[in-house]
C-alpha cells in the first residue's frame, strides 16, 4: 500500500478525482490510502488564518510558515514509513516527468504540499525533498498539479491497472510515444485497421508498433528522440523518415 497525503487548504478539490475510475478501485483494494491534512487546522488565532501580506510590498497574500510547519511536524510524527517524499508543488520546481512518476512509485508515503494565492513563504520550501512542477505555466493552487502526479504514479503502483502491461505500453514509458491503438470495428466507413494487427505474427506486430512509436514521436515530439534508448534498426527507421519529409519539402 502507498499511503498519500495532501497538505491544502481545500480538502473538498480531492472529492471527486479519487473517488471514481482506477484510482477508486485502488483505494477499494487497499493499494493507495489517501488522506487530506488542512494547515487552517493548525493556525494560531481564532479566525484561521494562512497568509499574509508579502514583505517588501507587492500583489497577493503569501502562506504563511507556522501553520505549514505544525501541519508538517504533526504529520511526520504520526506516520511512519521508511521510505516517503515530500513535495512542493511550485511552478518554479522541476517538471514532473514519466521517469519522475516510476521513481515515485518507489516510496511507501508521498506527502504533497499544495500551495495556493501568491505562494509560499520561501522558508516552508525546506520542509520539502524536492520542488515540482506540472509544466511552464501558473496555476492557482498546487492541488490539481499534486492530483496529475497522483494519477501518474499509481498507474506504476501493482494492481492498479486491469493488466500488467499497461503502464509499459503508455506515452513516455519509454521515452516514446505510444503507437496507435484500434478496436472494432475493422472498418468504419473506410477508415481501415492496418493489416498487419490481424496478421497473428506477434514479431511483426511487435515490429509496427515500435516503428507507429517512432513515427509519432518524430513527428510530434522529436525532442524525446534526443534522450531515447534507440537500437541501429530505430535509427535507420528514422533516417527514412527524414529523408521523406526532405523529399515532401
Amino acid at each position: 500500500m502507498m499511503r498519500i497525503d495532501f497538505v491544502s487548504l481545500f480538502p473538498s478539490m480531492f472529492l471527486g478525482p479519487f473517488d471514481d475510475s482506477i484510482l477508486r478501485r485502488a483505494r477499494d483494494n487497499g493499494i493507495l490510502d489517501i488522506h487530506i491534512l488542512n494547515p487552517r487546522d493548525f493556525a494560531f488565532d481564532r479566525h484561521k488564518h494562512v497568509d499574509d501580506s508579502p514583505f517588501g510590498g507587492g500583489s497577493g497574500m503569501v502562506l504563511k510558515p507556522e501553520p505549514i510547519f505544525r501541519a508538517m511536524h504533526f504529520l511526520l510524527g504520526t506516520t511512519h514509513f521508511e521510505r516517503r517524499r515530500v513535495l512542493l508543488m511550485s511552478p518554479d520546481g522541476e517538471v514532473f516527468t514519466q521517469n519522475k512518476a516510476k521513481e515515485l512509485s518507489a516510496y511507501d508515503q508521498l506527502i504533497f504540499l499544495c500551495g495556493h494565492y501568491e505562494g509560499f513563504d520561501a522558508r516552508i520550501t525546506e520542509l520539502a525533498d524536492e520542488v515540482l512542477s506540472i509544466g511552464d505555466y501558473v496555476l492557482t493552487g498546487g492541488e490539481l498539479p499534486a492530483m496529475v502526479m497522483v494519477d501518474a504514479v499509481a498507474r506504476m503502483l501493482p494492481g492498479v491497472l486491469g493488466s500488467e502491461e499497461s503502464a509499459p505500453t503508455d506515452s513516455f514509458y519509454h521515452g516514446l510515444l505510444e503507437y496507435p491503438q484500434y478496436t472494432r470495428p475493422r472498418d468504419y466507413h473506410g477508415k481501415v485497421v492496418p493489416e498487419v494487427l490481424f496478421s497473428g505474427d506477434h514479431a511483426k506486430i511487435a515490429s509496427w508498433r515500435r516503428q507507429e512509436s517512432l513515427r509519432l514521436t518524430f513527428e510530434r515530439r522529436p525532442d524525446l528522440l534526443e534522450k531515447a534508448e534507440l537500437s541501429q534498426e530505430d535509427r535507420d527507421f528514422l533516417i527514412k523518415l527524414e529523408q521523406a519529409r526532405k523529399d515532401d519539402q
